[in-house]
């Protein structure tokens, strides 16, 4: 049965636990199995996209084989890992799996900000590097013509989505922004032919926010994907897919570094769909200035 792993002094290591699942485990499952029993450190040093692609199957089959193990998911199995690999070493391994892969609890307010400062900016080099401006021209192009533009991202992407809508508004873009599934799958199924509809994952893989572009498309939209996978299956219901790259040794996979170049490519289809009528965008901006100027606090 698939629960949290066992606290006590006699609970399995986590190759013991591998060797007493394998019975029990799928093909896709042993190749996970094979490459750890190989190299028990790997997930130390990998996410759980990195680790499927080097086992040749998918992170959905990685959480299925954590839990097949009795984790939770992919960061207590981390945890477990960590753990196993020395009790002198547990407690920064313990770190690296749940905080960081390029910082230690030891590092100093200087350093934690220097590696910062360069996760960000190698986030969003890469980003700039794989960006493909044609496509995000073409996007641009899309939002600034039709009737609506629907905005769909859960969690941290949520965030996102709700910026991008506000800031479209103020611009004259009939834009909305869905965190919730059940209210995006309503307003997806309704979107007129002339729509775009967005859909904002970094992983690519996150259901609900999936789910809601699929039924846009189905819809008629012209449907956008911004993630850091473009094989992702946000990616495959996609007609357009603008990447939002982070380098793999980024600092965590919820890093704010991903943020920033989701931000990033944001900001760059804002300023472009801005740019398609920039006079009547000065004049929306200048109205909506004015309207919200009283509300501002006196110099």
């Amino acid at each position: 049965m698939v629960g949290a792993p066992p606290e006590s002094e006699g609970a399995l290591r986590v190759t013991e636990r591998i060797h007493a699942n394998l019975p029990l485990m799928s093909s896709a499952m042993i190749k996970i199995a094979e490459l750890l029993l190989d190299d028990p450190s790997a997930p130390l040093e990998m996410s759980i996209t990195e680790l499927a692609e080097r086992a040749g199957t998918s992170a959905a089959t990685v959480t299925r084989f954590c839990r097949q193990l009795g984790y939770p998911g992919y960061v207590q199995f981390r945890v477990g890992v960590a753990t196993d690999s020395g009790q002198g070493e547990a407690d920064d391994n313990r770190w690296r799996a749940a905080m960081s892969r390029t910082l230690d609890p030891s590092d100093t307010a200087e350093d934690v900000s220097r590696t910062l400062l360069n996760a960000h900016i190698r986030s969003l080099r890469a980003t700039t590097s794989v960006l493909d401006l044609q496509v995000s021209a073409r996007v641009a192009e899309q939002m600034a013509t039709v009737a609506h533009v629907d905005i769909y991202g859960t969690g941290g992407s949520a965030a996102m989505a709700e910026e991008m809508m506000t800031r479209l508004y103020r611009i004259g873009v009939n834009a909305h922004a869905w965190g919730d599934v059940h209210a995006g799958l309503a307003s997806a199924a309704i979107l007129p032919a002339a729509s775009v509809a967005i859909g904002i994952s970094h992983s690519g893989r996150t259901k609900e926010t999936i789910e809601m572009l699929a039924r846009a498309k189905t819809s008629g939209a012209a449907t956008v994907a911004i993630t850091s996978q473009s094989t992702s299956p946000l990616a495959q219901v996609a007609d357009d897919v603008l990447l939002a790259s982070v380098p793999d040794r980024y600092l965590h996979p919820a890093d704010l570094s991903a943020k920033h170049a989701q931000l990033f490519v944001l900001d760059l289809l804002y300023l472009l769909v801005a740019q398609h009528d920039f006079t009547d965008t000065i004049a929306r901006i200048a109205a909506t200035d004015a309207a919200v100027d009283g509300h501002r606090r006196a110099e």
